[in-house]
């Protein structure tokens, strides 16, 4: 390993093109590995993503540490490494008893020079640019909440059983991101988020409306655990949260507020989005942000006889009976003035219930009256809640 390490001393500097580790002993665990260099922050640092079943993980490392990732690797997962440097080729194999052996090829080039055509400046431009994803959030910048949760480590790295929820919690910040001029932005702004769970989603939303864009707002967060909304409250007094809390309560019976502007519903089961759509509707909210789950209702009532050869399949009647309750809420919200998008909240890899409902009432929109929905309960044999709930029913 002694001569391997000699190469990555040569190799992980701006000129290093990538390196791939790949022929893995425990394929289950991981395929393959690649790297790369990035710039952030002006630090240089080495981009490692590795491949688990239809899923890329990505972590950030120094020189040094990924020296020893790299020795390590290959000792214990991967048989093969292959090394592209601007100045050499190499490639290293393992065999069945663990020997290492290791082909270096030089490019030919020469080092750099004063006339070479491309700048330090503009490679280090580059780098700075080359990566997967921005994200409103950065790799490798420390951010309070997401090291109290566990999202990253005390210096900024993403953990990587929790880069998912990295990648979740910036696409949400997205969907806000688009809608906060919606907000007002001559008082104080008040934001219910219904079943909020573990909440890293409303600690999002707090740090990115007040402590980036530095907008005046009071967040409740609402779940029926105790034990969820105790440790919730319990790290935003230790962050200083102070218009974040969270409350212990039931959506369909909730009556802290007759008024809000924002109102967020993350995977609250089955009929509980209803009764959230429902009470930000007679609020009067801006924005609602749903993304719904277990839509069992319309499962249980769906009766089609021109549809039998297709619904007679469980998982298709699920599904089709998801999409369908969505598409209904969505126009549901249509008809009391909103504006309605449903959009893909994050890859349908990571999970099946990854659609989000994000409807914003515009100033001086009329509602939409629709007799296509009423056509297609007909047909569908259906009822939904919401309808029932807006109505008053």
């Amino acid at each position: 390993m002694e001569e391997l390490k000699i190469l990555l001393q040569k190799i992980l500097n701006k000129d290093l093109q990538q390196i791939i580790l790949s022929n893995s002993r425990h394929p289950e665990q991981t395929q393959k590995v690649k790297i790369r260099p990035v710039l952030i922050r002006e630090e240089l640092l080495f981009q490692e993503t590795a491949y688990r079943g239809t899923q890329a993980f990505h972590e950030n490392f120094t020189a040094e540490q990924l020296t020893d990732r790299i020795c390590t690797a290959l000792q214990e997962q991967f048989r093969q490494g292959e090394f592209s440097a601007k100045t050499l080729q190499a490639t290293a194999l393992v065999s069945k008893k663990g020997k290492l052996t290791l082909k270096v090829k030089n490019s030919g080039k020469a080092p750099r020079t004063e006339g070479a055509a491309a700048s330090e400046e503009e490679e280090l431009q580059a780098l700075a640019h080359n990566r997967t994803k921005h994200y409103i959030l950065e790799e490798g910048k420390p951010v309070d909440f997401l090291v109290g949760l566990g999202v990253q480590t005390p210096d900024g790295r993403v953990t990587r059983a929790r880069f998912d929820k990295f990648r979740q919690i910036n696409r949400y910040l997205e969907f806000i991101e688009d809608v906060i001029d919606e907000l007002p932005k001559d008082r104080t702004i008040r934001i219910i988020d219904f079943g909020c769970g573990k909440s890293y989603l409303t600690f999002a939303m707090y740090y990115y409306l007040h402590e980036l864009q530095h907008r005046d707002i009071q967040v409740t967060g609402l779940d029926l655990k105790t034990d969820v909304i105790r440790h919730c409250n319990e790290l935003a007094e230790k962050l200083g949260y102070d218009r974040l809390k969270f409350e212990r309560g039931d959506i369909s019976t909730y009556e802290g507020t007759d008024v809000a502007d924002m109102v967020v519903t993350l995977h609250a089961c089955d009929l509980a989005t209803d009764y959230a759509l429902d009470k930000a509707v007679k609020w009067g909210a801006r924005v609602i942000l749903a993304v719904p789950c277990c839509q069992h209702e319309l499962n249980r009532q769906i009766k089609c006889d021109p549809l039998k050869p297709v619904l007679k399949y469980g998982i298709i009647k699920e599904r089709v009976a998801a999409l369908l309750t969505d598409a209904l809420r969505a126009n549901l919200l249509e008809q009391q003035g909103y504006e309605t998008q449903i959009l893909e909240f994050i890859d349908m890899e990571h999970t099946p219930k990854n659609l989000l409902i994000r409807a914003v009432k515009k100033n001086g929109m009329r509602p939409k009256k629709s007799a296509d929905i009423g056509t297609v309960e007909e047909l569908l044999h259906v009822a939904p809640t919401l309808e029932k709930l807006l109505n008053n029913e």
